[in-house]
């Protein structure tokens, strides 16, 4: 394994370009509490950005217009609110007109975001329907908000109407993410210590209660072909799912202190996950091996001081679309940049307050939130793929590490195609 603490001259590390600023309106007497950002949000066609603006409010924008009002006007926009806003009920969704900004109310404060798409052949797996309230189409476009008091609400991000209610959890749900595939599988984390599996296909229909967490669940993600699902919460944890037969493969151990964000590569063979234990871990989710370690704090903590108050707090990390870079932001007031076969971040930027980051569908853009409710934005470390990279990725989003092992090619190869060179 290799341990990558940052670099002590920080002369030799690029600093990120600023694209742009969202900054989240305040009046005078709001409450600081209740105004945080704790997600942040692409569409999967690249087409809506979302972010919690904090007081119960998610703000919906087009993606291409934002850019474009970031060279025009420069970096700084204060989110208007006087755009159209929605009822936290309902709004009206009867006629379908181009696609526009919202402001959805959404009744709670919020926590989590998840954008999810439809694949009309991906039928739900629920074989008894004969009836159905919803038929999503192939262009339908749907928002998932997760909520303080534990519902889930389900909105058209073309319209901003109202379409399910999800009601089960018993506290705040922490994350949500859709399955991949297109198939509206929906995935919920909470702090009841329990995921739930959602078939929007079946007009919310939950499925399955996957347990096991002995604490708070912080965060959940998919892997690319929708067969793994990775849960991380308190406690050090990390699972490992099998979403076909909704069964724990195995738990990964490592972490020192509670376990906060978790994300895989684009091809699957990799996965990241954050904790408040300064570090984030490379791991290759098939064997459970942790492959590399990037340090935020230097010397490394010792096991009992990384375990506690140590201000370097890892809050979020993301994997690039390119599946050669992560960014991970921690309490130090710093976003970093990392390559995953480098030792030192390679670009930086600061950031006060930081909560959450996400990369933009084309993984030239970087979104985080704050505590205060805004966003901030900046270019992202652009490099032309080798075409190694992109053969080992090609391999690796349809052969997990045991098969690769078992191939009749030299050692070498073998390595770099299992990242481990």
């Amino acid at each position: 394994m290799a341990s990558f603490p940052p670099r002590v001259n920080e002369k030799e590390i690029v600093r990120s370009r600023t694209i742009g600023e969202l900054l989240a309106p305040a009046a005078p007497f709001d409450k600081k509490c209740g105004r945080e950002n704790w997600t942040v949000a692409f569409a999967p066609d690249g087409s809506y950005f979302a972010w919690s603006q904090g007081h119960r409010t998610v703000k919906l924008v087009l993606w291409s217009q934002c850019l474009r009002n970031f060279l025009l006007h420069g970096t700084k926009n204060i989110t208007n609110s006087s755009s159209l806003r929605l009822s936290r009920q309902n709004s009206d969704g009867g006629q379908k007109n181009k696609p526009r900004e919202h402001i959805i109310d959404c009744g709670d404060i919020v926590w989590s975001l998840a954008f999810g798409s439809s694949v009309p052949e991906k039928q739900s797996r629920c074989v008894n329907i004969e009836w159905h309230r919803f038929r999503f189409g192939q262009d339908q476009l749907l928002l998932a908000t997760g909520l303080n008091n534990g519902r889930i609400k389900i909105w058209d991000v073309y319209t901003g109407k109202l379409l399910l209610n999800l009601v089960d959890h018993t506290e705040v749900v922490r994350d949500l993410t859709f399955a991949p595939d297109g198939s509206l599988i929906l995935v919920s984390a909470s702090r009841d210590k329990t995921l739930r599996v959602w078939d929007l296909k079946d007009d919310g229909n939950m499925m399955k209660v996957l347990r096991g967490h002995q604490n708070w669940v912080y965060s959940c993600a998919f892997s690319p072909d929708s067969s793994l699902l990775c849960s991380v919460g308190a406690s050090k944890a990390v699972f490992l799912w099998n979403m076909d037969k909704y069964t724990m493969i195995r738990k990964l151990e490592g972490h020192h202190h509670d376990v906060v964000a978790c994300d895989f590569s684009p091809d699957g063979a990799l996965l990241a996950t954050a904790s408040y234990d300064t570090r984030v871990y490379i791991w290759d989710p098939h064997t459970g091996d942790i492959l590399m370690e990037f340090g935020h704090l230097f010397p490394p903590p010792t096991p009992i001081f990384a375990g506690g108050a140590n201000d370097r707090w890892v809050r979020s990390v993301s994997f690039s679309h390119d599946g050669l870079h992560i960014a991970s932001l921690a309490d130090d007031k710093m976003v970093r940049f990392w390559r995953i076969d480098e030792d030192y971040p390679v670009q930086v930027a600061p950031l006060s307050n930081g909560l959450c980051c996400a990369f933009s569908t084309d993984g030239s853009v970087l979104a985080a939130g704050t505590h205060d409710g805004s966003v901030y934005f900046w270019a992202t470390p652009r490099q032309v793929p080798s075409l190694q990279h992109l053969c080992r990725m090609s391999i690796r989003r349809v052969m997990p590490t045991q098969e690769v092992q078992e191939l009749p090619i030299p050692s070498k190869v073998l390595e770099f195609l299992s990242y481990r060179i």
